[in-house]
């Protein structure tokens, strides 16, 4: 056993699975004490998410005003990086590898962090009860986990991690959130919270395989794509993640950063979370009939058949992923592009050529998708919105002509595959 093995032993990630947020849950206990009789903790949350929400439009377009929420003045809004945090060179090229890679980092989001997110029972249990997510608004929530990547990756050199710009701002966000979700469920499921099994919501082991979703995982998942990133990029990513967790308040990110020597020992641990539940297939499900209704005529099946794609081999027995979620088969003819892939990546000849196709079909489907969100979500209280450079990189067209006419498409497509999913059903 190595080093970095014996700083995470088992009973460790059961420490951090007993372990919430102390230091903010005490201000957001307090905050909520103070509140007058008759409200309750999900109208709260509701006003701090519109507060959020305001306090993020400011950090992309500054006015010069404060966040108005009272919530604000109990908390170090403002706080300074950690200083093993402050390297803004480092920070650029963790950033850089969303801003060169982005459509691939979007199809992983997708295909593999948000069916990871699922396959964690108690990440389920918080997004299918507490967030009724798999009911109501899946596409609003889901973009606004997509705008939180675009804040925090894809604006580079532009310091975005620095108190009052957009990926602190969101950082700052998520761990007040998360500690009303905490307060939401000892109010209105604490009856059927499994605290002795799962720690208390939204834990320190749940924030940290998180974190592993949206960094190790989403390196993973590209290089199944076709992408693979050197070293200095997934250490230069790695580190640019910490940074967040840190400001998310995720304890192991609390005095330095992790490293790629950590990557190993942590997956391996983190394996144990993935088990069935009922909350994770009904999550998924909902989520492969959106991304489905993204697609083009004749590529409904894409986004199942790239879900079983990117878990085929996984490690840590996240290769059962599919299969805990109850993904449907793939296309056929996505199949038999799994064993031409194998073949091909055996060494014959084939091999250059399949791996393009691959790489082909996931730009198409990031882009189908970044472009859904873009159409459907760039208004209101939580709009998605990526920058100018990133939307020409990705060739995305924004004109009134270009919205107007993929809407057109978008009803085509509804109304010619209504008869066809009516007879067959969700799957």
């Amino acid at each position: 056993m190595n080093d970095h093995d014996e700083r995470w032993p088992e009973e460790r990630f059961r420490q951090l699975r007993r372990q919430a947020d102390p230091d903010i849950d005490k201000v957001v206990a307090e905050y909520l004490a103070a509140q007058p009789a008759g409200k309750s903790a999900l109208d709260l949350v509701k006003a701090v998410v519109a507060e959020l929400g305001e306090a993020k439009r400011e950090a992309r377009e500054p006015s010069g005003e404060s966040p108005a929420h009272e919530i604000f003045d109990a908390l170090d809004f403002a706080r300074d990086l950690p200083d093993w945090g402050d390297d803004r060179e480092l920070l650029a090229k963790g950033q850089a590898v969303f801003s060169d890679y982005g459509l691939y980092q979007s199809a992983a989001l997708f295909f593999a962090c948000l069916p990871m997110a699922y396959a964690e029972t108690s990440s389920a249990r918080v997004l299918a009860g507490v967030s009724n997510l798999a009911t109501h608004h899946m596409t609003r929530r889901v973009a606004e986990t997509g705008q939180m990547l675009v804040d925090v990756m894809g604006l580079k050199s532009t310091g975005s991690l620095q108190p009052g710009r957009p990926g602190h701002t969101t950082a700052i966000g998520l761990r007040i959130l998360h500690s009303f979700v905490r307060a939401l469920v000892e109010e209105r499921y604490a009856g059927r919270w499994d605290t002795e099994r799962h720690g208390p919501p939204v834990n320190q082991e749940l924030l940290l395989a998180t974190l592993f979703d949206f960094s190790v995982v989403t390196w993973e998942a590209m290089e199944t794509m076709g992408v693979t990133l050197s070293d200095e990029e997934r250490a230069a990513n790695l580190y640019t993640w910490s940074v967040f967790g840190h400001l998310m308040g995720i304890e192991v990110c609390r005095d330095g950063p992790l490293t790629l020597d950590d990557v190993e020992p942590i997956s391996a641990r983190l394996g144990r979370l993935l088990e069935p539940s009922d909350e994770g297939v009904r999550l998924m499900g909902v989520l492969l009939k959106e991304m489905e209704a993204f697609m083009p005529l004749g590529w409904r099946k894409l986004p199942r058949s790239l879900v079983h794609w990117i878990f085929r081999d996984a490690a840590h027995g996240a290769d059962r992923v599919p299969e805990l979620l109850d993904v449907p088969p793939p296309a056929w003819w996505f199949t038999a592009l799994f064993r031409l892939a194998r073949e091909a990546n055996r060494g014959t000849w084939l091999a250059r050529p399949v791996d393009s196709v691959v790489r082909w079909l996931v730009r198409k489907s990031g882009r189908h998708i970044v472009v859904a969100l873009i159409d459907r979500h760039s208004g209101g209280q939580a709009a998605f919105r990526i920058p100018p450079e990133l939307a020409r990189a990705w060739r995305i067209r924004r004109s009134g002509t270009a919205v107007r006419t993929r809407a057109i498409r978008r009803t085509v497509r509804r109304t010619l595959r209504a008869p066809a999913q009516g007879r067959k059903g969700p799957h």
